[in-house]
């Protein structure tokens, strides 16, 4: 009697085996996508302590962790919009428009210094979904528009720039420029808002919604994920924390100033991409994201100790850096797929 795979040469994928070293392939994978970043960070600053006597301060750690803690909140957004397969690109103008506007809003209160930009980037955010989500139009175009929107209404509001707002409120500025424990008021913002977003992420329902509308879309509504509201949310998200970055950046600089915000987006792109999460969504982690940020900001502090670099040579090795990891990406995804 003849059995049906008679004949069939053994293989990789045939028999437990094969199907140990297939689980085993995909772990490693796994475990690079996720935490490829971090190894990363850890070797490069680690040649930057043994490379540079002056990165080796406590002073100088202070100074990459206060520098990173408004691409952080950006990146943060940013990461949970990835995750669902979409893209946010206004929200390097949501970054200078909540600083300006947190900067106007100063003097009648800390609590209006907040609020305000909150309010305005929260709501260009919650446009942005909506025709996302209901219209189903593509998120680079909208949000293309929103940047130029938030940008336009940023010089109107400033009077094409020529007029700079100052801080008018000392309680506000001290979220910028004061301290907790030796470490920037900032800082325990940006690390207190990443743990919250790393618990809605994965203790959530709402985090499980994101990774399944940007695993599969059309999957994702036959399971009874509501996907508009999804999408809705992590663009009024995004929007949100790239108004307040702006806001606790014009808090340490004292004023809303206005040529700021250039390339953030693409900065909080890069950011997050690096640390693992999937242009394409459905993967990723705010861990990742940390990581990538981190990074970022170690290369341009190393940058600023060679001295004889201008900062245009970070922009060079972060798009060297984003080269990298999406073929790395794309490689292991094959992988994962052969096996």
């Amino acid at each position: 009697m003849k059995t049906l795979n008679a004949g069939v040469p053994a293989t990789a994928s045939t028999g437990p085996r094969g199907a140990g070293r297939a689980d085993r392939t995909d772990r490693i994978v796994g475990l690079v996508q996720r935490q490829g970043a971090l190894a990363v960070l850890v070797t490069v600053t680690l040649v930057a302590l043994a490379v540079f006597p002056d990165f080796r301060s406590l002073d100088n750690a202070g100074t990459i962790l206060v520098a990173a803690a408004p691409p952080m909140l950006i990146a943060l957004g940013m990461t949970f919009v990835i995750l669902t397969g979409g893209i946010d690109l206004s929200v390097g103008s949501l970054y200078v428009l909540g600083g300006v506007l947190a900067a106007w809003a100063s003097s009648y209160g800390v609590v209006q210094a907040v609020l305000v930009p909150l309010a305005v980037c929260g709501g260009i955010g919650l446009f942005n979904g909506l025709l996302i989500a209901y219209t189903r139009m593509a998120p680079f175009i909208v949000t293309l528009a929103a940047l130029l929107g938030a940008r336009g209404l940023m010089r109107a509001i400033s009077d094409e720039g020529s007029t700079t707002y100052v801080v008018g409120n000392d309680a506000f500025g001290s979220l910028g420029t004061g301290s907790l424990l030796g470490v920037g008021h900032q800082v325990w913002l940006a690390a207190f808002l990443v743990l919250i977003g790393m618990v809605a992420l994965s203790r959530t329902g709402f985090g499980q919604s994101v990774f399944a509308v940007g695993g599969s879309e059309d999957a994702a509504g036959l399971m009874g994920v509501a996907v508009r509201r999804t999408k809705l949310g992590v663009y009024v998200l995004s929007g949100l924390l790239a108004g307040l970055a702006g806001a606790i950046n014009a808090a340490k600089l004292g004023s809303g100033v206005t040529v700021l915000g250039a390339g953030m987006e693409l900065d909080a792109i890069a950011a997050v991409v690096i640390g693992g999460t999937l242009l394409t969504g459905g993967a990723g982690s705010i861990g990742g994201t940390v990581a990538g940020v981190l990074l970022l900001g170690v290369i341009q502090n190393m940058i600023n100790q060679v001295g004889n670099l201008n900062s245009n040579w970070q922009q060079v090795i972060s798009g060297a850096f984003l080269a990298v990891v999406v073929v790395a990406q794309t490689a292991l995804n094959r992988l994962r797929r052969i096996h």
